[in-house]
């Protein structure tokens, strides 16, 4: 087995295991849990799961998707976030190679993720992961800027800058849009949200990113209001989905602009 093909493994490996964690994080923080305790147990039966019930994805499968205890399903959701957990930071891998930017993106998609756990499932983006994930990404910055020796002002002062211009830009447009329509048009989770994904892809990136993922999203709100369903569209995924496919793909605004100029 070649080192290259040991490498992707372990990254693999590395992002189910995550995955499974967070799983735990997006489900226990909205419901003002703790994280460490208690331990994993079934939310049916309260049975706590052994070390053979946790490996991701191999144990949903040798449990055939039960409780061992009192056979309630569990959800395609823990092993489907595992899955795409390793996905996504094989591919970064592939993308940044072994590098700080690897490491950056590894922590961005992390924070997408968490979020996206969380706003399906309770229609919150709990501030502790957007706080916890800038102040670790901006270590990583500072830690870029270091190696790369490009200076604080630019491997740290303009991300922030691009972040708070991001927040600001979205806040202004909840502004409008809540006068507009008279009701909240946008949750204050999504405008956190943008701070981060400006401070890692940058202000024109994220509006594109916010473009996308309104995009992504329009169908299900058609088919929302065909039904008449009331039901509010967690918005924070589509967010995340758009931004993890600027992230990897590399794209910029010049690739944007050169596409409908040609």
């Amino acid at each position: 087995m070649t080192l290259e093909v040991l490498t992707c493994i372990m990254i693999f490996i590395s992002g189910l295991v995550l995955g499974s964690f967070y799983n735990v994080v997006g489900y226990r923080l909205p419901n003002n849990m703790s994280i460490i305790y208690p331990r994993s147990h079934c939310p049916n039966c309260n049975h706590e799961l052994k070390f053979y019930e946790l490996i991701p994805v191999i144990s949903y499968i040798f449990l055939l998707g039960k409780c061992k205890v009192c056979k309630k399903r569990i959800s395609i959701f823990y092993p489907f976030f595992e899955i795409i957990t390793g996905i996504l930071f094989l591919l970064s891998y592939f993308v940044f190679g072994l590098s700080m930017n690897f490491f950056i993106s590894i922590t961005f998609i992390s924070i997408l993720l968490i979020i996206s756990i969380s706003d399906i499932r309770y229609y919150i983006i709990p501030d502790e992961v957007i706080v916890a994930g800038s102040i670790i990404l901006l270590i990583e910055f500072i830690i870029n800027s270091i190696i790369l020796n490009t200076g604080i002002i630019n491997g740290v002062a303009i991300p922030l800058l691009n972040g708070l211009g991001s927040f600001a830009i979205l806040y202004l447009f909840k502004a409008f849009g809540d006068l507009v329509f008279q009701r909240e048009s946008l949750g204050g989770g999504d405008i956190k949200l943008l701070f981060v994904i400006g401070l890692v892809l940058g202000f024109d990136m994220s509006i594109v990113t916010i473009f996308i993922a309104s995009f992504i999203a329009l169908p299900l709100s058609v088919i929302s209001l065909i039904k008449n369903d009331n039901n509010v569209l967690p918005f924070g995924p589509y967010i995340s989905i758009a931004a993890i496919l600027v992230l990897l793909s590399n794209l910029d605004l010049n690739m944007i602009l050169q596409f409908f100029t040609k």
